[in-house]
């Protein structure tokens, strides 16, 4: 568990091996990159000394190297921009394994009985099989053919997660998968206009709902995309809106329909085209006219939906509320939501006190405080070897004066 924890600490990070053996050797830890790796492998077990220093290294309390991630996740699909390295992937991919672990952890806390209701993965090779597929997921979902408020609102509940990757990086869009082989989670990037997150949410559906791994990758993202947005606005919808043929379209009708649906003036252009609203010509025209206004990177009308995931951070307050968790898990699992409510001074929990809180205590309760909390200690080192049983490093992994 520790080495496993050790290397999501350092994936979090952002920080490479021979980086964190440098930042050690900064503080006194004169590790090699070997050494460090052997850790990461589970060869060796780091004393408490060490691990100090890699907590603070590595921006993370200690008690992050002792706890058991419950998850094990499948991803899926990765789109991303050329640009975006390796590295930059496995930080992202840590960020959202930190924050699914403590969701659904609270998932089973508060929970334990629900059943995610998401239909079994289709095989799909055509586009009319795509369209199908959204709108089969829609009618599973009892969604009919009305405009979808909040996407985001949709997928939790119905017990998926939405993860939103906080940080301005232009060239992620968005990964998917499956969380112990029940939970669907879709990651997007936070700081996208909301109706770019909306197709990139409804993008990572069609990667969850559709099986294509057996067509060509980039056959496969013209599919999910023509899923996308189907399932956004069906071919009823798009119909109704526009009508069966069409010579022109204008942007005014366009901006219209964007604040309506939730679908961008590009992708109304695009879905028109698809169904056969609109010719190749036209479709052209409009496209050129676009990237002329430069509203190819951003368009002049906002839509003004909000897709904030809200699962996590209200399974967080109730949670807190409860005395399930004290206010410092609440801060680890939803940093900053437990400012949203006050507990009454004397109301929370002995535990929950601080150390500075134990020791105004009067002696008796004090000591019968403290006895307490050695034998909750005692219990746990019994029941972790790797709190006690550790094992050295060689010659080999440590570097010499």
């Amino acid at each position: 568990m520790i080495n496993e924890r050790i290397k999501q600490a350092r994936l979090l990070s952002g920080m490479t091996q021979s980086e964190v053996v440098s930042k050690l050797g900064e503080h006194g830890i004169k590790l090699t990159k070997g050494g460090l790796s052997k850790y990461e492998r589970g060869g060796s077990v780091p004393s408490t000394g060490v691990l100090l220093k890699l907590a603070n290294v590595l921006s993370v309390k200690t008690n992050y190297f002792f706890e058991d991630p419950s998850i094990k996740i499948q991803w899926l699909a990765y789109r991303k921009h050329v640009s975006l390295g390796k590295k930059r992937q496995e930080q992202i991919q840590a960020f959202a394994a930190e924050v699914l672990n403590g969701q659904l952890w609270l998932q089973e806390k508060l929970y334990p009985n629900d059943i995610p209701s998401f239909p079994k993965r289709e095989k799909v090779k055509t586009f009319n099989a795509a369209e199908n597929t959204a709108a089969k997921l829609r009618n599973h979902w009892n969604l009919s053919d009305t405009a979808i408020e909040s996407l985001t609102g949709i997928i939790e509940d119905r017990g998926g997660v939405v993860i939103n990757y906080p940080y301005d990086n232009k060239d992620f869009q968005g990964f998917s998968g499956w969380a112990n082989k029940k939970y669907a989670v879709a990651v997007v990037c936070g700081q996208s206009p909301v109706d770019r997150c909306r197709l990139s949410l409804a993008h990572e559906l069609g990667h969850l709902m559709m099986d294509n791994q057996e067509v060509d990758p980039k056959y496969e993202e013209k599919l999910t995309y023509r899923f996308a947005a189907a399932f956004i606005v069906p071919s009823s919808v798009a119909f109704r809106e526009l009508g069966e043929h069409r010579r022109r379209l204008s942007f005014q009708e366009l901006s219209m329909l964007k604040r309506k649906h939730g679908l961008s003036m590009q992708a109304w252009i695009r879905r028109a085209f698809d169904l056969g609203i609109i010719k190749e010509g036209h479709y052209r025209s409009l496209n050129i006219e676009l990237r002329s206004r430069g509203w190819h990177k951003k368009e002049p009308i906002e839509y003004n939906g909000e897709e904030l995931p809200s699962k996590l951070k209200q399974m967080t307050l109730r949670a807190l509320s409860e005395g399930i968790i004290t206010p410092i898990k609440a801060e680890e699992l939803c940093p900053g939501c437990k400012n949203d409510i006050q507990l009454p001074a004397g109301d929370e929990p002995m535990l929950y006190r601080s150390a500075i809180d134990a020791m105004n205590l009067p002696k008796k309760e004090r000591e019968s405080l403290l006895e307490e909390s050695a034998l909750l200690a005692e219990k746990v080192y019994s029941e972790n070897p790797e709190l006690y049983n550790f094992r050295a490093l060689g010659d080999e992994d440590w570097v010499d004066d």
